[in-house]
């Protein structure tokens, strides 16, 4: 499945009754990657006493992990319009972190909502995307003088050559964006020595496309 993932970082501010709002949006397909996200601004505002957050993972249509965290607020009020955001963007593997600073006029529950709902609209609304381009694995094994069609086959599926192995025959590991793999082990079928071997898990590739797009377990 292909999906926008997030092609760079940014970093937005957004100002209301004196209190500032800092959100930076970033690439994050793992917990770990997340938090590294949330390190980094830690670090880069270490005097603030709120860093609210949320992620999804995988593709926006359906994430396989998501979570957010209020850190200190009024529960409700940060990590849920964060991840609110996310859910209703056409973007995955994405992190968002909004800082606050508090600014000395109370903004009350409705107020904050608003408030970290807008960071993180800004946020995803200044980011460069890229597709995610997931590729399956497969094993062919064929006579020497098929190699170079297979080479063609996967060239024309915007596949990959992931490995080449010479011996009675040619053992060749192919990635294959997945909604091509039907088609080329048709294409395969009728020079192939055994059975085609799809090989356990997917590889993720990246390919970059400029555009833009319109701890509680969720």
């Amino acid at each position: 499945m292909n999906y926008p993932v997030p092609a760079n970082q940014v970093e937005v501010l957004f100002e209301v009754k004196k209190s500032k709002f800092i959100a930076m949006a970033a690439f994050a397909n793992s917990r770990e990657s997340a938090m590294a996200v949330l390190d980094e601004v830690k670090k880069r505002y270490p005097d603030a006493r709120h860093h609210c957050w949320a992620y999804i993972f995988g593709p926006p249509s359906s994430p396989v992990s998501a979570a957010m965290a209020d850190d200190g607020e009024p529960s409700g009020t940060a990590g849920k319009p964060i991840l609110n955001v996310l859910q209703h963007k056409n973007i995955g593997d994405v992190m968002i972190v909004v800082t606050r600073y508090f600014g000395g006029i109370k903004l009350g529950a409705g107020g904050l909502v608003r408030a970290y709902s807008a960071s993180a609209q800004q946020a995803i609304e200044q980011l460069t995307v890229r597709e995610e381009v997931t590729l399956h694995m497969l094993t062919v094994d064929v006579d020497f003088k098929h190699e170079q069609f297979v080479r063609y086959l996967v060239q024309q599926a915007s596949g990959n050559i992931a490995d080449c192995r010479y011996a009675q025959q040619v053992s060749i590991d192919i990635q294959i964006p997945i909604s091509h793999v039907e088609e080329i082990k048709q294409q395969l079928a009728p020079i192939v020595n055994q059975d085609i071997e799809d090989q356990q898990g997917d590889s993720p590739d990246v390919e970059s496309k400029p555009g833009h797009v319109d701890d509680t377990p969720v």
